[in-house]
């Protein structure tokens, strides 16, 4: 619908409301649109100025009167584009505050204790979150994966993730469970910079992946949309111990 569509476009309500009354006219007075709208005139108008800056509304004058025109719905094309390019603007700006400002940052950190480090992340943008985080492996990075699990959960992420890893020049080796989406996966062994072996039994199983790199220990649950960082040398140690034993028999 209509009104879902400039929900997603970060319309409020009340924007909607006066976008859509305005496009059933040639042109209006905010007097006429408040009363199809049930707004008042005040707030109409408001609104109505609002859309011009979006590029939306344009206005004339006629005896003494302001008259608002709703420009071809195409136009939204255009704002879409607009604020695009907007929020790509914002994010530099940010980065380069936030890249200023990193020494001041970690100055304010606690010193390194021995206690492992532990991050918990949660929801659908948590969980991307702790995977840009392995996009800082130093070496290689040691995996037990579903890859059938992680694109019925997480379709938004994957394989754009992939792609990324091996543009970073990180390789990964993973321990697969044994279903058709995984071997399909690993016939992209070469241009995703993986290799794989399977579990020999195709009862064995499992949902959460579990990533081994540098000194961390990723283990992220896509059913529950939640994934824990573990920060810890002497575990990760243990855990690539564990990871190339079972590479090696399989």
């Amino acid at each position: 619908m209509v009104e879902e569509l400039l929900k997603e476009l970060q319309f409020s309500k009340k924007e909607s409301a006066v976008y859509i009354a305005l496009l059933g006219f040639d042109a209006a007075i905010a007097a006429t649109v408040a009363k199809k709208t049930g707004l008042n005139r005040t707030t109409v108008y408001d609104i109505l100025t609002s859309l011009i800056q979006k590029g939306l509304v344009s206005k004339h004058k006629r005896s003494a009167k302001t008259f608002f025109t709703a420009l071809d719905p195409k136009q939204l094309l255009s704002y879409i584009d607009r604020e695009q390019e907007e929020q790509t603007k914002k994010f530099e700006r940010q980065k380069q505050k936030v890249s200023a400002l990193l020494p001041e940052l970690v100055s304010l950190q606690k010193p390194t204790s021995t206690k492992p480090k532990v991050q918990f992340f949660e929801g659908e943008k948590g969980v991307r979150e702790a995977y840009e985080h392995t996009l800082t492996c130093r070496d290689t990075i040691y995996a037990y994966t579903n890859v059938e699990e992680m694109f019925t959960c997480l379709p938004n992420l994957f394989p754009n993730y992939f792609k990324r890893r091996a543009q970073k020049k990180i390789p990964i080796k993973a321990i697969f469970v044994d279903n058709p989406t995984s071997r399909q996966r690993a016939a992209l062994n070469q241009k995703e910079l993986r290799q794989t072996k399977f579990l020999p039994n195709p009862n064995a199983t499992f949902s959460p992946e579990t990533k081994i790199y540098n000194n961390t220990i990723m283990i992220a649950s896509w059913s529950e949309k939640m994934a824990i960082l573990i920060e810890s040398k002497e575990l990760a140690d243990q855990q690539k111990i564990i990871f190339k034993t079972l590479w090696d028999l399989l």
